[in-house]
């Protein structure tokens, strides 16, 4: 009897050891990031992993103890094609706690890793693009960088990419609205790295940077292993936060044991914020930047003269070189004028290969004949890279004037990300995306007033130049307030905008807009439609300054206290650090009655 108690005690003491061991495990940093697990504010955990065939316990999805329980068991069993479907979970369980287990054996992920054959990894940024809602904060990707790789074999390295994948039958509207609540599932691929250059700099015509990562041969061997578990796994996408910048970080992390990328993006997780985490990591290299199709085209148009360019454009639509009495220094430019202008427009416009192939191949023939060297120069890198713009999110204090009403002093708080007259640097010139932009103040009474919330206020403005009849828009949406004979009174609506923009973005640019609004509310009996017209100039009068002038006014079809809307505004932001700003503005109203009210705020970008 006592030999039994001590043979119990024996078992049921390793018992509690095994429990207090896997217990400790389950809850390491590097297990919930195996997991990609997160906290809830009750102490439980749940994975961001939405796919049922990435986890070994029907209940692994909310219980990382659980799932540790199921994978050591199946790695302990004589079945070795779980481990070799979960290679990072079986290496990093047998490096730490299990050193008895036997060696990986994976004939088909040795010969994966053969392929690829990885040496080091390279973070792409290709910015962003306005016509397409999931790509208008920019994206990002990681270019897998071979042993024996160049800078000429670099696009037939491979390419790792996250990306929802909607439903072919949506609309652009549906599109934006399932983004946002996270309606279409997201995955994992990889791809020949020339087929994302081809998307991005020359379907979308994107630029791109690129920057190389400072992660060992081995970090890079954990990432890959966790790659390839993650083929069995899909997300639930989200346009703000779990996105394709925050599931390449959650991937990165699991490099080293104390990485921990994705804190601090609960909310949301802009593509050049995640850019910057790394650089804050020390991971980011100088990086080099790859000019879309249109970047160099642009560039190409600013050098020839209006002769060249109608020349360019006969040859691009097939008149033959000889039609033309040039010499071979004054043939080159047009030729290649020619060629990278049909080149665009065959990507841009999708226009059908059979017809397009051979005009190419005669221009580059006709070009290889001529031993004159090009006359065109490389486009200019941008003075400032992503990685270096204002931080997303603006927090803002406000001193309101108003000419008939008193004083208010107030906040703002934007969650991202831009807007015309923030500092420039690093964004897209004459691109606005203000996402949920709230401002509040109090008069002298202590009474609180909620000025405006803007859901989306976004704007794109492509001048028109020689080769390209650009269209520029805008659309807002949201809550502000409207001067009344008595008071300020509130209003939601719907205004958006359709027209012309003129002159240089990163210099001075005018545009004008028609526009209709769709407005309900207390400054109206009921809902009323508007049609006008939008104006505005702009001008970046050095790299801290820029300057706008903006005029809007409406004719109202159906409002009962006016038939009209007119407002004139003008302001000055100073960038005083890339981080600080310095804005006046000055807004003259008349709707039902007029106001005027000079504002002064000051922004801090976090």
């Amino acid at each position: 009897m006592f030999k039994f108690l001590i043979v119990a005690a024996l078992f049921l003491s390793s018992y509690a050891y095994s429990a207090t061991k896997t217990h400790t495990i389950a809850f390491n940093p590097y297990w919930l990031k195996l997991g990609h697990y997160q906290p809830s504010i009750f102490g439980s955990y749940e994975s961001e992993v939405d796919s049922h065939t990435f986890f070994l316990s029907v209940n692994g999805k909310f219980d990382p103890h659980a799932e540790l329980l199921a994978s050591i068991a199946a790695f302990e069993s004589e079945n070795n094609d779980v481990a070799c479907q979960f290679p990072a979970r079986y290496q990093w369980l047998k490096k730490s706690f299990y050193t008895e287990w036997p060696e990986l054996s994976c004939p088909d992920i040795e010969q994966w890793q053969q392929l690829i054959d990885p040496k080091g990894m390279t973070l792409v940024f290709p910015t962003a693009f306005m016509n397409d809602p999931a790509s208008m904060f920019g994206h990002t990707l990681l270019r897998i960088d071979s042993k024996d790789q160049t800078r000429s074999r670099e696009l037939i390295a491979f390419a790792v990419n996250f990306a929802a994948e909607p439903d072919a039958t949506d609309n652009a509207a549906l599109y934006a609205l399932k983004g946002l609540i996270g309606q279409y599932p997201g995955k994992f691929s990889l791809m020949p790295y020339y087929r994302k250059v081809r998307e991005y700099n020359d379907l979308e015509s994107r630029d791109m940077w690129e920057y190389k990562l400072a992660f060992s041969e081995l970090e890079i061997q954990r990432i890959l292993l966790h790659l390839w578990e993650l083929q069995w796994a899909t997300f639930d996408y989200f346009f703000i936060d779990e996105n394709c910048s925050y599931q390449l970080l959650a991937l990165l992390q699991l490099a080293r044991d104390d990485l921990n990328l994705t804190q601090g993006f609960s909310s949301h997780a802009i593509p050049s914020d995640t850019v910057k985490v790394l650089g804050e990591y020390g991971f980011l290299s100088t990086p080099r930047y790859r000019p879309a199709s249109g970047t160099m085209l642009i560039n190409f148009e600013s050098q020839l003269t209006d002769e060249q360019i109608e020349i360019a454009r006969q040859l691009k639509d097939g008149k033959p070189l000889g039609t033309f009495s040039l010499t071979a220094e004054q043939a080159v430019p047009v030729l290649e004028m020619a060629y990278e202008w049909l080149n665009y427009q065959y990507y841009d416009q999708g226009l059908a290969r059979e017809a397009i192939a051979p005009r190419l191949t005669a221009l580059l023939h006709q070009r290889s004949k001529l031993l004159s060297p090009s006359t065109f120069t490389k486009p200019v890198t941008p003075r400032i890279s992503p990685d270096k713009g204002h931080d997303s999110s603006r927090f803002g204090m406000i001193f309101n004037n108003f000419k008939y009403s008193e004083n208010r002093y107030g906040f703002n708080y934007r969650m991202a990300y831009h807007d015309l007259l923030d500092n420039a640097g690093g964004f897209i010139p004459g691109a606005q995306i203000n996402f949920f932009d709230i401002e509040g103040d109090l008069d002298s009474d202590g009474n609180a007033y909620l000025e405006h919330v803007y859901l989306i206020d976004a704007m794109s403005l492509a001048p028109d130049n020689r080769l390209f009849d650009s269209w520029s828009w805008n659309v807002r949406v949201g809550f502000d307030r409207i001067p009344t004979s008595n008071k300020r009174k509130g209003r939601t609506f719907i205004q958006g905008g359709y027209g012309k923009s003129f002159g240089d973005a990163s210099g001075f640019q005018s545009y004008f807009l028609a526009s209709s609004l769709l407005q309900a509310g207390e400054f109206t009996d009921s809902a009323s439609v508007g049609l006008g017209t939008e104006f505005g100039l702009i001008w970046q009068a050095s790299d801290a300054q820029k300057l706008a002038l903006t005029a809007q006014g409406f004719w109202l079809a159906n409002d009962a206290n006016t038939n009209h809307q007119i407002e004139f505004a003008a302001h000055w932001q100073v960038a005083v650090t890339q981080n600080w700003g310095v804005r006046s503005s000055y807004v003259f109203q008349n709707q039902q009655s007029i106001e005027q009210q000079l504002k002064l705020q000051l922004f801090h970008y976090f």
